[in-house]
């Protein structure tokens, strides 16, 4: 009997979300997309809650397998349909994956994606010190794509897919890209992808009319 596509719960505006919908496309994952308001709060009603107590966007359901997170629903798609080819089965090479998907988790939602969060979705965090952080980050991410094609390595994996979104659209936080060649090249890159999918972009921050 043939198994039903993957649902995907998602949010068009969401980072997070976007990562999934950028790994469905790139393994060409056949899916079923639901849309969650967060602005009416669908995401804190009973039955979303009991796919994901935090209350959250992602989250996928793949034949009674739920996932949630963002960061995990990579790594369960690059097991499932990746071949090895997403997440590296060698100790030195899943380390260097996992060191970028705790920078996905830390600075890059404490910076770019935060700072973000202050134009796009009135959030009241500290602009300053936001824009500190993710411009702390990019320097970071700067050097060390100076050095490779990948965040992780010569090719493509699911670090560079969970750092894609929350960077690319750094601008719409107030947080200029210019000062970073070596970042802008690797989202071109990334963007060369078979099979890339942008994330809908916002009038705000420096991209506001």
């Amino acid at each position: 009997m043939a198994t039903a596509p993957l649902t995907f719960y998602s949010f068009p505006l969401s980072g997070h979300a976007h990562r999934v919908a950028l790994m469905l496309s790139l393994l060409d994952i056949p899916h079923r997309r639901v849309d969650v308001d967060l602005r009416q709060k669908e995401q804190k009603r009973p039955e979303f809650l009991a796919m994901n107590a935090f209350g959250q966007v992602p989250v996928i359901d793949d034949n009674g397998v739920v996932v949630a997170d963002s960061n995990a629903i990579l790594v369960y798609l690059a097991k499932r349909h990746g071949g090895g080819a997403w997440l590296p089965e060698d100790p030195a090479g899943a380390a260097s994956v996992q060191r970028w998907l705790s920078v996905a988790a830390g600075p890059l939602a404490g910076g770019p994606a935060a700072a973000r969060l202050v134009t796009v979705f009135g959030a009241s965090f500290d602009v300053e010190a936001t824009l500190a952080r993710a411009h702390a980050l990019l320097a970071v991410m700067d050097g060390e794509l100076a050095q490779r094609d990948f965040l992780a390595g010569g090719a493509p994996t699911i670090a560079d897919v969970a750092c894609y979104a929350y960077v690319a659209h750094a601008p719409e936080g107030n947080v200029s890209l210019a000062d970073y060649p070596h970042v802008r090249a690797w989202l071109a890159r990334i963007e060369n992808l078979p099979r890339f999918v942008p994330m809908a972009s916002t009038a705000a921050g420096l991209l506001a009319a």
